[in-house]
């Protein structure tokens, strides 16, 4: 049997009770395939690579290598969770590397997205390689591969997301999760005791903030739009919706206006929210928000953000507009 094909007689993982039985098989299946050797994993603090560390801890512990290459685009609080939850709370293998001066270095004066886009993944790779080569013994490669990925790729995918290691680092490839969709990763995640900040975190883009971030970035922008999307995060939160829209965020782009502020004129930068409802993100619909709630946003944003002095509401659906704006 192909061992990329889901078999047809694999249940839908939707309660604790299943999601524990596929955990207890997937440790006893990666601790006869991995034995002593090591294993390393890029942990990004998205929703797959956390479920893979959780529960290769939970197989293997410190035999597990985890690195998390923090490259200064992440949302508030990303990396402060990561290091949180593995390294204090699961005792992990993790190696924290804060690049973000080399990262926003590189990216000074970059406008072009798609260059903006291959410098993050190139140079991400970079850093991870630099990590690898530093370590001794290993010999397992895990990835957050999950079913969706098999089938968009025909299976192309899963043996080229590695993070682009040096062609003579072979490694065997441990993908725990490979046949899993989404919401099954996320109930395995919960019964592995990731918490729900993390397993029910929103898709994110690689690149990150890098391309909410519209135009060129710079430090002072990139801070400010952080900052907003932390505020529509936690309204969101304390309203509800945040578990009913499939993705929300704060876009801010390279252009200011004249506002007021302590009964001065100064100029800032929009901040524009994107709030969609997706099922494959082939197309989105836009989600509906309360005008109490985005009034509270828009002065929470505008009275806390140094920089921000509007906000706008992006109302465009998929097609015409894509989900993120680069």
């Amino acid at each position: 049997m192909n061992e990329n094909k889901r078999p047809d007689t694999m249940e839908r993982i939707t309660t604790k009770v299943l999601a524990d039985a596929f955990i207890d098989e997937q440790v006893a299946k990666v601790r006869a395939q991995v034995g002593d050797k090591k294993v390393l994993l890029a942990l990004s603090g998205g929703v797959d690579s956390s479920v893979v560390a959780a529960l290769l801890i939970k197989a293997i512990g410190k035999q597990l290598v985890c690195v998390h290459v923090n490259h200064g685009l992440m949302r508030k609080g990303e990396s402060e969770q990561v290091i949180e939850v593995f390294r204090n709370q699961l005792d992990a293998n993790l190696i924290y590397v804060d690049a973000t001066d080399r990262f926003l270095d590189l990216l000074k004066d970059v406008s072009e997205p798609e260059k903006k886009r291959k410098i993050i993944g190139g140079e991400f790779i970079k850093v991870f390689d630099e990590e690898a080569s530093k370590l001794e013994g290993i010999s397992f490669l895990a990835q957050g591969t999950i079913y969706p990925d098999i089938l968009e790729s025909d299976g192309v995918k899963a043996h080229h997301n590695v993070g682009g290691l040096p062609e003579d680092m072979q490694f065997e490839l441990v993908e725990p999760i490979k046949l899993l969709y989404k919401d099954e990763v996320r109930v395995v995640g919960k019964a592995l005791g990731l918490p729900s900040k993390m397993v029910d975190r929103q898709p994110f883009p690689g690149p990150g903030l890098g391309v909410r971030c519209l135009g060129a970035i710079t430090r002072d922008r990139l801070n400010a739009l952080r900052e907003a999307d932390a505020i529509l995060r936690e309204e969101f939160d304390i309203c509800g919706l945040s578990k009913t829209v499939w993705q929300y965020f704060i876009a801010v782009p390279d252009m200011k206006s004249v506002g007021v502020r302590d009964d001065k004129r100064y100029e800032g930068w929009p901040a524009i929210i994107r709030a969609v409802n997706t099922t494959d993100a082939m197309s989105a619909t836009i989600e509906e928000i309360p005008y109490d709630v985005l009034h509270k946003i828009t002065n929470r944003i505008t009275a806390e953000v140094e920089g921000i002095n509007r906000v706008l509401l992006d109302l465009t659906p998929k097609p015409v507009g894509t989900i993120e704006w680069e």
